[in-house]
């Protein structure tokens, strides 16, 4: 199989029509329309959620509105993220025949080692920090998250060009346990190429440049620039108006925990943090009426959520863990780091919770 990825830029745009453009990406690939590509982007001051997050408790809502900076939730998983033109956004969706490689620990492993050989090329020590990171002397300079979608891969990451790591901490919600965990704040917790070169920081062209170098000698790819397909864009305007442009896809998940029925618990696990919210019924209240799961984890694909809330509806308690264990047996899927045996253990200890 070809091993040639066209590259595009699509510049600054607003963080919903970004997103857009991912969604319409991976359906244009999936579609034939387009070949294996690697993008760049670029944001305006913009909060962004991960899919399965709950967006009030990831971000300072008031805080962001006043300060009127964009606020959007992305079709991957992991964490939130503050974004402005001191950063720039680096993807690859691609067929996972290309570069033969297996699962999701897989491909984030061979995608980081090769960004992380492109940046050291700038004269900075970046390495590879499972589960998802790019690091400089244990400071985060480049996170990263993806998915599979059927055959088609979806990759991606950022770099701190400069930030406004005030600002950052202002408008992001850091869970306190995630703090004690790293034993920083989050203005230590990463680094900025400017922190690390001061002066001699290169512009954004070299950077993207010494990245496409990273992945074209690590990976073993051939890279041409090209336009942005006309294709991609009429899809990422459909996206956009259709769905991931809207405040009920943005809003969707939204502090279940706060309904006085529900009753919710987290673990954390190496693969990122896993809440279950339950509404539980019968005489007993020993069945799931319903369930939603949130959290940081990395799973593909991402519908993969929806559909085990699903499965669980209706289930009595005593079966959590086989129901669990059998959905995964039968619905092949990725998982970084996060076993499934811990989706079952946040549901079974919320089902233990006093209600609010």
């Amino acid at each position: 199989m070809s091993r040639t990825f066209q590259v595009i830029d699509t510049g600054l745009r607003e963080c919903r029509a970004q997103i857009a453009f991912d969604q319409a990406l991976i359906d244009s690939h999936k579609a034939g329309e387009i070949g294996d590509t690697i993008r760049f982007l670029q944001f305006p001051p913009s909060v962004l959620v991960g899919r399965h997050q709950i967006i009030s408790q990831e971000l300072n809502l008031p805080a962001c509105r006043a300060a009127g900076v964009g606020i959007g939730r992305r079709i991957t998983g992991g964490g939130a993220l503050y974004l402005d033109e001191g950063q720039f956004g680096w993807e690859l969706v691609f067929h996972r025949q290309t570069l033969a490689l297996g699962g999701l620990g897989d491909v984030a492993t061979a995608i980081c080692e090769a960004a992380a050989e492109g940046l050291s090329r700038l004269g900075i020590a970046a390495r590879f920090r499972p589960r998802n990171d790019i690091e400089v002397d244990g400071r985060k300079i480049s996170g990263t998250g993806g998915f599979f979608d059927g055959d088609t891969i979806f990759y991606q990451g950022t770099v701190l060009l400069d930030m406004d790591a005030s600002k950052m901490a202002a408008l992001l919600n850091i869970p306190a346990a995630k703090l004690a965990r790293h034993q920083q704040d989050a203005q230590q917790r990463v680094v900025s190429l400017r922190a690390l070169l001061g002066t001699a920081t290169p512009d954004t062209a070299t950077v993207k440049n010494t990245l496409l170098q990273g992945f074209a000698d690590r990976l073993g790819i051939t890279l041409h620039a090209e336009a942005i397909p006309t294709c991609v864009e009429a899809r990422a305007q459909r996206c956009f108006d259709d769905e991931i442009g809207c405040d009920e896809f943005v809003y969707e998940i939204d502090d279940p925990a706060h309904d006085a029925e529900v009753q919710s618990a987290t673990v954390d696990t190496p693969g990122g943090r896993i809440s279950a919210h339950l509404r539980l019924e019968g005489s007993l209240q020993n069945r799931i009426r319903e369930v939603v799961i949130t959290g940081d984890f990395f799973v593909t694909p991402p519908s993969t959520i929806l559909h085990l809330e699903a499965a669980l509806r209706g289930v009595l308690l005593d079966d959590v863990r086989a129901t669990v264990n059998d959905f995964f047996v039968s619905n092949p899927t990725g998982l970084l780091s996060a076993p499934p045996s811990e989706f079952a253990n946040a549901i079974l200890r919320a089902s233990e919770c006093a209600r609010p």
